[in-house]
């Protein structure tokens, strides 16, 4: 059986900033990754040390898989590449943990019975077989739930828009601190983080339908309620991923300070793979 993609979307946050969301997709296995946006200087070059980690995160977790390796130790392999690359190139080292490049990801790696998925943070899968209800893989919608909450305390607290980030940077790096420690890591130059990865196994038959996404594509369910998780993935195959993309950006346009739904951007970057076990 091979993950054959129907369709895919990412787009920026803000066009005139990078896309810090990234993506790979191969016969056996499909990745998303979320770069979590700085919070103080660069130290990687290119345009964003979140970017860099998402994409160089996805692109060494593919190559490991299609040499052979398992998902798990693909994954620790990756996570040495990147401690390898970020020891190399960075400018100087962190003084300070929210200053490490990190991302959410989700991974799905076809194995000779089942589907195996492998996260971090707030990413997540859409599963449907059949008439079967969509099985949710990962924790996107609790999590995201949280971070409304802490926005919206946040902006009653300081009586702004709680998507004005430059006014809540020490809560956002406190909060940052804590990543690859107890139960929160991520995707980072770390390869400790392998062995905290959260995993599922699930069987799935021929045509089963796959939606791998970033948080900021879930929050048309998980944050701003226009669809619940089944009826986004019918809308992704009825509709399209692009027209669910425009109609994102079109509930964000018209909440803009975050007052409605409480968010710490006016807009996030999304990404989506939608694919068929074939």
């Amino acid at each position: 059986m091979a993950l054959e993609l129907l369709d895919q979307l990412s787009l920026p946050g803000d066009p005139a900033k990078a896309n810090e969301d990234s993506y790979q997709h191969g016969d056996a296995a499909a990745v998303v990754m979320d770069g979590a946006t700085p919070l103080g200087d660069a130290l990687m070059p290119g345009p964003s040390d979140a970017a860099w980690i998402a994409q160089f995160g996805a692109r060494r977790l593919l190559a490991h898989l299609r040499d052979g390796e398992g998902a798990r130790k693909a994954l620790r392999s990756a996570l040495t590449d990147a401690q390898k690359s970020f020891e190399a190139l960075s400018r100087m080292p962190p003084q300070d943990v929210w200053q490490t490049p990190c991302a959410s990801m989700m991974l799905a790696a076809q194995g000779s019975a089942d589907v195996e998925f492998l996260w971090f943070g707030d990413c997540a899968a859409l599963l449907k077989q059949g008439d079967a209800a969509v099985q949710i893989v990962g924790e996107s919608f609790e999590k995201r739930g949280d971070e409304t909450s802490l926005a919206g305390r946040l902006a009653k607290e300081k009586g702004r828009a709680a998507t004005d980030r430059s006014h809540f940077i020490d809560s956002l790096k406190e909060r940052r601190n804590r990543i690859n420690s107890g139960n929160y890591w991520l995707f980072s130059p770390e390869p400790k983080a392998a062995a905290h990865v959260s995993r599922r196994l699930v069987k799935l038959a021929p045509g089963a339908i796959i939606l791998l996404a970033s948080d900021g594509f879930l929050a048309l369910a998980s944050d701003y309620g226009a669809y619940s998780a089944d009826t986004l993935l019918a809308a992704a195959l009825d509709k399209g991923l692009a027209t669910l993309g425009e109609e994102l950006r079109a509930i964000e346009a018209g909440d803009a300070d975050g007052v409605t739904f409480p968010r710490f951007k006016k807009s996030d970057d999304a990404t989506a793979l939608l694919l068929r076990l074939a």
